[in-house]
């Protein structure tokens, strides 16, 4: 416990140097590739020890164990028996032995390999497993604190950084890996990572990896002003490259820690070296911020929601945010049947609809009699995490389905609602403090509803005074006025605007309106709500529940935030009036031909409906080569648009093509033999030493998608099978992958031999760590992701 408190003290006093790469000087001094790195690194301790001291002379203040793929799953594909728990806590040991007792320790933990339910296959609370096992033997064996790393999927970071904190409240450290774009694989920007890790626990939220230092300017610049915790940068030393056989990257000591500088003026606090870097890398990044005052963060709190792709900043002066409210079976006997039949369809049409009406956040919820609700919610709650990039709401008065989505949503959701019973206040405000979720306050005992905002505002303090015992804050909650109808009590308008304006002006909270309830009973809805929201609006109201498909509401709201100069140069009015004018309607709904609504299940990734819509297609006289040729290629390739505009991410790419391979399987025996498959044959592998196959995956299913036959030979491939496999299928193109600086080489030697044995055929390469340069260096042709994939292949085909 001294040394996690030693870190936070140090943290306000300097900038903590951390230590360089492992696998690159690692690899220098003996270890081949192929083998297990942790397994190498207990087997010749006195050179993993020799390393861990060089960086301590050098100057980090922190030393990572060499455990980043010591989980089960990698530790499974090279072979290795033992279990992860007794690696973790040896080479835990290792460290700690070498290191003096100014210098700390942190337990390294990496990724799986794997992407986690939602986003892929692994399953979200084995993840956690695996994650305890791992973090348990790092503990036991001493570390001072824990560092999550190189994480490209939000969920994976999530779920590894809850099994540390359910095993121990220890100093933890999670880190990110972002393209040069700013994004993760996934979609996540830095900004919307860092408000659903460091809401979660994490005492230190960063980025390493992937990146020049230059490039990680922008993402800590990006990060600061939002963060509440410590900021870290661990770039590589640049880009690498090939020269003499070998993977050199190409930053120089002084280049690099010239940029420690920028890194720290941006608001970094925390800096060590990933890739290619070295003790020297270290001992001059030392040197030159040794005297530099670390800039603290701006703020203890913050009012804001994420989902995997997005944040929303419920900050002053910023327009109202409408919270959409369709999804909720009352009244809908639609979405009540397919709730009961374990349907999703209608919720994912409910989603995309009020996103592009203008919602900011959804409010979510299936209370349905004769459901399993807990099974219901983590099926919707997967859905929208693939389908919106709004964060969510959870409206439910059941605190195990509130538990629920609070465990596997991958961002920092808003509960509505709390109030001031009993079981709320014991039950779930553990549970929002532990999940770092915002909740609704409402202003509810149980009994009568307080009808004056004198009772309402008693109610307010009693139970924010309650939430503070558990660390809440102002900017964790968001009180909820209470809207009653006109119709039954004259004066329920105007009592509401008396609590909002004194939420606004005298607490000093953010509030919430449901706005529908003023109106209840009356003729004239849509006016007396939108009237009660431009009086509310000028009380303060921070977010509305409401419709956005009304365009009395959004109209209004539009103009509101002009009004209240919450509009910067009314720039959304303008745009969003310019549409009406282009239309000649707000609310205009395409009714779609039965091939357009193929098309748009394919984009949208909507499995559940896209067999009876290709069902209807045949069934109205289209062949099933008509289909595929007209729609569905058409459609993919359109998603493959979407993907290179950055409007699709990763999760989106991949629904879509699930979407299509259903819809392939089935027209499949209506097809003529050989139909889908016949634009070419392209053999896949993943090169020797490296047992990461994500990114080769991907490119395999797109191709197929795109009538390529594929033949995937996995990961881990030798050249000598790769040369004996393409003899035999005789294929139009090889592809190779690495996602490893030090398997990257392994490329150059599949395709030398290639060419000894007199094959000609084109060879395509990817992985996150390769250039064009560097393809164009090993005579390869280069494919940045899946989509350029499989437009390369196109034009080598041609050829």
């Amino acid at each position: 416990m001294a040394k996690a408190v030693n870190i936070k003290n140090l943290l306000t006093k300097k900038i903590i140097i951390l230590d360089g790469a492992m696998g690159t000087e690692l690899q220098k001094k003996g270890m081949a590739g192929g083998v297990c790195p942790e397994y190498w690194c207990l087997s010749n301790s006195q050179i993993t020890g020799s390393l861990h001291d060089s960086y301590q002379k050098a100057g980090a203040q922190i030393i990572y164990t060499c455990t980043f793929g010591a989980n089960r799953f990698k530790l499974k594909q090279y072979g290795i028996k033992e279990n992860s728990y007794k690696i973790n806590f040896d080479l835990a040991r290792l460290a700690k032995q070498v290191c003096d007792k100014n210098t700390l320790v942190a337990g390294d933990v990496g990724p799986t390999g794997l992407f986690v339910e939602p986003f892929g296959p692994l399953a979200f609370e084995e993840a956690v497993d695996t994650f305890k096992e791992q973090a348990q033997g790092l503990i036991d064996g001493g570390c001072d604190l824990i560092v999550i790393e190189t994480m490209i999927d939000i969920q994976e970071a999530r779920a590894a950084l809850i099994a540390v904190k359910e095993i121990k409240n220890i100093f933890t450290i999670v880190s990110m890996t972002y393209e040069k774009d700013g994004y993760t694989l996934g979609g996540t920007d830095p900004v919307t990572a860092l408000i659903t890790l460091q809401s979660l626990g994490a005492d230190a939220v960063g980025c390493n990896c992937s990146t020049g230092p230059e490039k990680m300017v922008d993402f800590i610049t990006a990060m600061k002003p939002y963060a509440t915790v410590p900021l870290l940068a661990k770039p590589n030393a640049g880009m690498p490259r090939l020269e003499a056989g070998k993977t050199i990257f190409e930053m120089d000591v002084k280049t690099f820690a010239s940029h420690g500088r920028n890194l720290v003026k941006a608001g970094a606090n925390l800096l060590g070296g990933c890739c290619g870097t070295t003790p020297e890398h270290i001992r001059e990044l030392a040197k030159i911020t040794a005297k530099i005052k670390p800039c603290l963060p701006q703020r203890k709190s913050i009012s804001a929601l994420s989902s995997a792709r997005g944040f929303v900043h419920l900050a002053e002066n910023r327009p109202l945010v409408i919270v959409g409210e369709r999804i909720n079976p009352t009244g809908k006997k639609a979405l009540q049947q397919e709730l009961i039949e374990g349907k999703t369809s209608i919720i994912r049409h409910m989603a995309l609809d009020q996103e592009n009406q203008g919602a900011n956040l959804l409010d979510v919820n299936i209370g349905q009699p004769g459901i399993d609700e807990v099974k219901t919610i983590k099926e919707v709650i997967s859905l929208l995490s693939t389908t919106t990039k709004l964060p969510l709401v959870i409206d439910s008065s059941n605190v195990k389905t509130i538990e629920a989505a609070l465990r596997i949503y991958p961002g920092r959701i808003l509960i509505n609602s709390i109030s001031g019973e009993k079981e709320k206040i014991t039950k779930l405000l553990p549970l929002a403090a532990k999940y770092g979720a915002m909740f609704i306050l409402l202003p509810l005992t149980g009994g009568e509803v307080p009808q004056t905002a004198q009772k309402r505002q008693t109610i307010i303090k009693n139970i924010f005074q309650k939430a503070k015992i558990s660390g809440f804050t102002k900017d964790d909650i968001i009180v909820d006025c209470l809207v009653m109808a006109v119709a039954s009590n004259p004066l329920a308008a105007y009592e509401t605007l008396k609590t909002l304006h004194w939420c606004t002006n005298v607490f000093k909270s953010k509030t919430n309106l449901g706005l529908s309830n003023v109106s209840f009973g009356m003729p004239g809805r849509p006016w007396l709500n939108a009237t009660f929201l431009a009086m509310a609006q000028f009380c303060g109201l921070t977010i509305a529940i409401a419709n956005p498909a009304s365009s009395e509401i959004m109209n209004v709201k539009k103009a509101g935030d002009v009004l209240m100069a919450k509009d910067k140069d009314a720039l959304r009015f303008i745009e969003h009036f310019s549409a009406q004018t282009a239309t000649g309607s707000a609310t205009i709904t395409k009714v779609l031909t039965s091939r357009e609504k193929i098309t748009d299940a394919i984009i949208n990734g909507n499995r559940d409906d896209i067999l009876s819509l290709v069902e209807a297609e045949l069934s109205a006289g289209s062949t099933a080569q008509e289909i595929v040729d007209n729609i569905m290629i058409p459609s993919i390739v359109q998603v493959g648009d979407l993907y290179e505009k950055k409007l699709f991410f990763l999760p989106q790419l991949m629904a879509a093509a699930e979407t299509m391979k259903k819809a392939l399987g089935y027209l499949e025996p209506k097809l003529k033999k050989d139909s889908v498959e016949n634009k070419g044959k392209i053999l896949l592998a993943t090169v020797k030493g490296d047992i990461h196959d994500i990114g080769k995956n991907i490119v395999a299913l797109l191709l197929r998608n795109y009538g390529y036959r594929v033949i995937d030979l996995g990961k881990d491939v030798s050249a000598e099978d790769i040369i004996e496999t393409t003899k035999k299928e005789m294929p139009d193109i090889i592809g190779l992958s690495a996602l490893m600086t030090t398997t990257m080489v392994n490329m150059k030697d599949a395709i030398t031999l290639a060419r000894a044995n007199g094959i000609q055929k084109p060879f395509m390469v990817g992985g996150a760590v390769l250039t064009e340069n560097y393809a164009k260096t090993i005579g390869a042709h280069f494919a940045k992701d899946g989509v350029a994939a499989v437009k390369v292949a196109e034009k080598l085909v041609k050829k």
